[in-house]
């Protein structure tokens, strides 16, 4: 079915939500999925709120957010975030160093390549560094908080940001699954996740997990593990603390992916590997910290405090194809890849303080509901990169030279491993101070009014050991934010809202200058709807993003960029989620996006010439995810049945070129099947039938093919 007739078939006022923004679940475990929305007005929240957000619900925010529950994750047998955010058409694939990061973009904008996508977690800024692609064992939700949100959050692409909500320790309950999983390419995972009640004001959540096994890419296996505990205080009656760890590791080959000459993707099977299976894994490490604590006054006003920090740290060494096409011999005879040799040892250190006053409270008639607080963020990369690459290629360069691989017969080992050189000896520290403040007003039963600004004095440093050159920037800015949403219905409130940000570009120009950050303005406008007594919810939405100070080649001064260029992203979506009459339940996603380059620049990674209109690489115009599941019963034993379905549309592959993606449509199918009580058999079938597709490119010689028919069959037990 193509993406732009799915799109006309979708309603207009369609919008995606399954509860208030304050509260997911209270403390006996009650899900919000199945409340009618008169019962979720009236969820006293008992456990640790979400900051940034205040005494909301959904369809009262001037702004567009999708939810993506661990129910949906858990049907879909999904273990990768990258795998769960597919199920938001927003949010596209990206490049991701080799399968080494989490890369993605929210309505058309990446934000720096050259580092993995930042994230929330339980609204910290705590996804940056190089601990790998985050596994989905923990999260209890994953919240896409599209558009305008810079006056809280301050930091961050215009697009939006990703919130991952984790599973806290609950108190007073005592319960637990554990997993047990085969997938294809003789992968095994086991997984646990226990919450025990200490005493009735302690409790302790223990999760873990492990994985091993082949991949469908020749010599390519992976070994994962995790352990993430949550501890739950409560003080009294009105305070509670919440204290979660985080322990990870991933051990995988570098891999940039497949070969795409002169346009033709039947090139190479998607399966062979162009490294050296002899450079051995790549290491991904985490270990983080969160501690908050929130206190209640009263029902009307709490406080929440926190800390968090984060250890990351990537080390290993790759042979990757060459992308300069003067360097590579492939473009001679069809078959030689010249390819270079890599070494990396990146570190990343993040520590967050913030404070948050949330509350109410009434002047004239008119209701406040107002957040104030202030935060600290410090974030240092350390990033040390070596290089060997072969010579420019002419009639008596030898294959030995040029770290030759032939693409049609691979010989791995054939070559002695080059020496390297460093190319990047640098330590980038960003350091920022933050206040925000937002009220939103209700002037009527039907009107409310939003307003907020936030405040940020920022310190940026660069350190170049190469050239002993120290960069520093430091700078201030105010972000505004305003909103207005009105309650066209019961089931109808229409909403707009604008807002300003910013976000640091690491690195410094030809002179040592710090670049200076990314600018940014949004506006958007939509319809929210709550129906069938609240079990049907979803957003249509437009907006139009732009962007200034993006990196671009600076021409006077050949391999050093300048914070110069523009972009411009405006596109539309419609979002449904919840369950129809006769219990089906459905999830519709659908983004069109129009993202494109809007000055006349060269691209900061190979200098080809950008033009205004240009798109922006893995960007397409059309995506869509659908599914639909049916829970029924034969005779004593729970069953669920279901089926989804991808599209993504044609995306260019290059920046600067013509070098395009073809557009996929991949389907699945799931179920479960309760045997006996508390065990459970679960399984599903990914891209059913057996498409080749391919998630993201760099260049046509960095192409990351997508992953072929996947089966996996599970036993899960819980008490």
């Amino acid at each position: 079915m193509r993406a732009a007739s799915m799109a006309g078939a979708i309603p207009l006022a369609i919008a995606l939500s399954y509860a208030p923004a304050v509260a997911q679940s209270d403390e006996e475990g009650r899900s919000e999925r199945g409340r009618t929305e008169s019962e979720r007005e009236e969820i006293t929240v008992t456990g640790v709120r979400q900051p940034y957000r205040g005494n909301f619900t959904l369809r009262e925010i001037p702004q567009a957010i999708a939810t993506i529950d661990d129910t949906v994750i858990a049907e879909n047998a999904i273990t990768r975030l990258t795998d769960a955010l597919d199920l938001n058409a927003s949010v596209v694939r990206q490049n991701t160093l080799g399968g080494l990061w989490d890369s993605f973009a929210v309505r058309g904008f990446a934000g720096d390549e050259n580092l993995p996508s930042g994230y929330l977690v339980n609204g910290f800024n705590a996804g940056r560094g190089f601990s790998g692609q985050r596994d989905v064992a923990g999260i209890e939700r994953v919240e896409v908080l599209k558009g305008p949100a810079a006056a809280v959050l301050g930091r961050g692409e215009p697009g939006g940001s990703i919130n991952l909500v984790t599973k806290q320790a609950e108190l007073g309950r005592t319960f637990g699954t554990a997993s047990l999983q085969y997938r294809s390419f003789d992968t095994v995972r086991a997984e646990g996740d226990a919450n025990l009640a200490l005493t009735d004001t302690l409790s302790a959540r223990l999760i873990g997990y492990a994985e091993s096994g082949d991949t469908f890419r020749d010599t390519v296996a992976q070994k994962r593990w995790g352990f993430l505990p949550s501890i739950g205080l409560k003080l009294g009656d009105a305070t509670r603390v919440t204290y979660d760890f985080e322990w990870t590791r991933v051990e995988v080959p570098f891999d940039r992916g497949i070969v795409v000459l002169n346009g033709n993707f039947d090139t190479m099977p998607r399966s062979r590997f162009l490294g050296e299976p002899s450079d051995g894994d790549t290491v991904a490490r985490a270990t983080g910290h969160q501690l908050r604590l929130q206190h209640d006054f009263s029902d009307r006003w709490s406080l929440s405090v926190g800390a968090s920090h984060r250890d990351t740290r990537l080390t290993g060494a790759s042979s990757d194809a060459e992308t300069l096409r003067s360097r590579q011999k492939l473009y001679i005879d069809g078959r030689s890849l010249s390819r270079q040799r890599r070494t990396r040892q990146y570190t990343s250190e993040h520590s967050v303080l913030r404070a948050e006053l949330a509350g109410e409270f009434a002047t004239g008639g008119l209701r406040h509901r107002v957040l104030m607080g202030g935060d600290f963020d410090y974030f240092d990369t350390d990033q040390l990169f070596t290089r060997y690459r072969g010579p420019v290629v002419t009639a008596t360069t030898t294959d030995q030279a040029g770290y030759v691989l032939d693409l049609q017969n691979p010989v791995y080992g054939r070559y002695p491993v080059p020496a390297t050189a460093p190319i990047t000896n640098r330590l980038d520290v960003q350091r920022t101070m933050g206040a925000y403040v937002q009220d939103q007003v209700s002037l009527t039963d039907r009107l409310q009014v939003r307003v907020g600004g936030r405040y940020d004095d920022f310190l940026l440093r660069v350190d170049n050991r190469l050239t002993n050159v120290l960069g520093r920037r430091k700078r201030s800015r105010f972000s505004p934010q305003a909103g207005i949403v009105y309650e066209l219905s019961t089931p109808l409130s229409l909403y707009a809202a604008y807002g300003e940000g910013y976000r640091a570009n690491i690195g410094a120009d030809a002179n040592g200058n710090v670049f200076e950050p990314e600018t940014s303005k949004s506006i958007e406008a939509g319809v929210k709807l709550t129906a069938l007594g609240g079990r049907l919810t979803g957003t249509l939405a437009a907006y139009q993003l732009e962007k200034s100070n993006v990196l671009a080649t600076d021409t006077a001064n050949p391999g050093f960029s300048i914070a110069i260029g523009k972009a411009r992203s405006r596109g539309i979506e419609a979002d449904l989620n919840g369950r129809l009459p006769g219990g089906i339940e459905l999830l519709l996603s659908y983004a069109y996006t129009d993202a494109e380059a809007r000055s006349r620049v060269l691209d900061p990674n190979f200098s080809f010439q950008i033009e205004p209109g240009d798109p922006l690489i893995n960007i397409p115009k059309h995506n869509l995810n659908m599914q639909a599941a049916k829970r029924f019963k034969a005779g004593t034993r729970d069953l669920l049945v279901g089926a989804g379905v991808q599209h993504v549309g044609a995306r260019n592959g290059e920046t600067g070129t013509d070098f395009t993606l073809p557009s996929h449509t991949l389907f699945r199918v799931f179920g479960q099947a309760d045997l006996i009580e508390g065990v459970q058999l679960f399984g599903s079938i990914a891209n059913l039938f057996d498409d080749h597709w391919y998630a993201n490119s760099y260049s046509p010689v960095w192409v990351q093919p997508g992953t072929p028919r996947t089966a996996t069959i599970g036993l899960r037990a819980s008490f």
